[in-house]
């Protein structure tokens, strides 16, 4: 489910339980909502909403982190295979070939990162390193080096291979959203439970449902975020995938 279908799924529940409160005012007994009651009520509130604030700082933080970290990834891949072109063209004619072969294989590596982006057929498709990274490896292991110069540019186009293959798999084990809908479904919980407290003890008018609407909102978009930052290579937050497609200008193009 998409993460503004699960946030306006919160958004609904919470002004659902909002409304039932205000409805249920107006049947308690006056002594339900004496002044004992509501500081009990206040007080259990509380401590709920600072669970639920501290709940909703960690995810934030933590899934701003991994997105940063899948960013990282990302810059990094497309900043090695930068430079593996560039030691391939110091290299000599042997490995212009290779750096064809690198040029086909960056559309397709894209799109298993980012399926969203690629033909139903390539989304179905499960992880194949041995697609891209491991031929690439391969031919670079097959490079036949006349000097040291060569002998040191293979070398290095090996360990930028290495640490290309190795990044693309980190890449893909933070596809998945590490958010638990159990953990989510509580949290909505909560939320509920503090707006519905909110319903029984206030009067309604149209100041206080503008309020109260204004801040389901608020924490509905939260949810949002979390939701989207878990999910670097999909939804509306995902991270560009232009600079990995377009990492490398045609073979004889003028330098830009």
């Amino acid at each position: 489910m998409s993460a503004i279908a699960v946030s306006g799924i919160a958004f609904a529940l919470i002004c659902a339980s909002t409304g039932l409160a205000m409805m249920l005012r107006s049947v308690l007994p006056e002594h339900h909502l004496s002044s004992d009651s509501k500081e009990v009520i206040r007080l259990a509130t509380a401590m709920i909403a600072t669970l639920a604030a501290i709940v909703l700082g960690m995810l934030i933080s933590s899934t701003r982190t991994s997105y940063e970290q899948a960013s990282g990834y990302v810059d990094r891949l497309t900043a090695g295979i930068v430079e593996l072109d560039v030691r391939l063209d110091e290299y000599g004619a042997e490995a212009q070939p290779l750096r064809k072969m690198i040029r086909a294989s960056l559309v397709p590596i894209a799109n298993s990162i980012w399926r969203g982006d690629a033909q139903p057929a390539d989304k179905a498709a499960p992880f194949q390193p041995a697609t891209h990274g491991e031929i690439i490896l391969r031919k670079l292991q097959e490079l036949s080096p006349q000097n040291a110069v060569q002998r040191s540019l293979q070398s290095r186009a090996l360990q930028l291979g290495g640490d290309m293959a190795q990044t693309r798999l980190l890449i893909f084990s933070q596809r998945g959203s590490s958010i638990s809908s159990a953990f989510l479904s509580v949290l909505v919980l909560w939320l509920m439970v503090i707006f519905g407290s909110f319903g029984v003890f206030t009067r309604p008018n149209t100041t206080v449902v503008a309020v109260l609407l204004v801040c389901a909102l608020s924490v509905s978009s939260a949810i949002f975020l979390i939701l989207e930052m878990g999910q670097p290579f999909s939804g509306l937050l995902q991270i560009s995938s232009e600079p990995l497609r377009n990492a490398l200008a045609p073979l004889g193009a003028p330098p830009g």
